[in-house]
């Protein structure tokens, strides 16, 4: 039998080749099941993966949503859950993020301990992740949800060594994330000092609206960039 590779070891080969990567972000309580195909039809042809979660989503949503998803594409659909609630056996993978830019323990550790009975009962790949909430010059849904202060994007030292401290905690990727609808994405100048500083891979999402800030993105060492509905503009 043929052993598959992870889909961790595809973003990392990615990383290692400086292949870039591209996710489009699939929010359950914004997505129309019926209209599935035509999402579809819209999509970048660059991308290379769909990530589906949100702040807050309705029970059963996230379900529905990723089985309508893999009807109508091949491309791998990883969860990127707000909370426990929001894992579905359904999806290839599943980000398991700690929110390591926080002090809030519901997001550190008590999601993470009340996921556990799903995760044990799927097949799904799991992915450390460590997640790191930058200003975006806006509060956004994570920050309300979360409770948590953004890192200031000024905080530069702050930002690495939080980075760093995913790392060496056993964080198999970093995501910089600017929040949905952030006034101005995460910088070239922390993108490329988190990207220089690490080991593993760094996804970076939440503002990014433009051909020139994802392009950004990638220059500064990003290997994989996430994008919302804004692909479509």
């Amino acid at each position: 039998m043929i052993q598959v590779q992870s889909y961790l070891e595809e973003i990392r080969q990615a990383a290692f080749e400086e292949r870039k990567l591209l996710s489009i972000l699939v929010d359950p309580d914004k997505f129309d099941v019926a209209r599935a195909s035509e999402f579809f039809q819209k999509i970048p042809k660059e991308t290379t993966h769909i990530f589906v979660g949100g702040s807050t989503v309705k029970e059963g949503e996230t379900c529905a949503v990723v089985k309508a998803l893999k009807n109508y594409c091949s491309l791998p659909v990883i969860l990127f859950p707000g909370d426990f609630s929001q894992i579905s056996s359904e999806a290839d993978a599943l980000l398991f993020l700690s929110l390591i830019s926080g002090r809030n323990p519901e997001f550190l550790i008590e999601q993470q301990v009340r996921s556990v009975e799903k995760i044990k009962s799927s097949d799904l790949e799991v992915i450390p992740t460590g997640y790191i909430l930058i200003d975006g010059g806006r509060q956004t849904s994570v920050q309300k949800v979360s409770k948590t202060i953004p890192i200031n994007q000024k905080d530069l030292k702050l930002v690495v060594n939080t980075a760093l401290a995913g790392q060496y905690s056993g964080k198999q990727l970093i995501y910089l994330e600017a929040g949905s609808g952030a006034e101005y994405p995460v910088s070239s100048e922390i993108i490329k000092a988190v990207s220089s500083s690490l080991e593993i891979p760094v996804i970076v999402g939440g503002g990014i609206r433009t051909q020139q800030q994802m392009h950004n993105a990638y220059k500064s060492g990003a290997t994989m960039v996430v994008m919302g509905t804004a692909f479509e503009k």
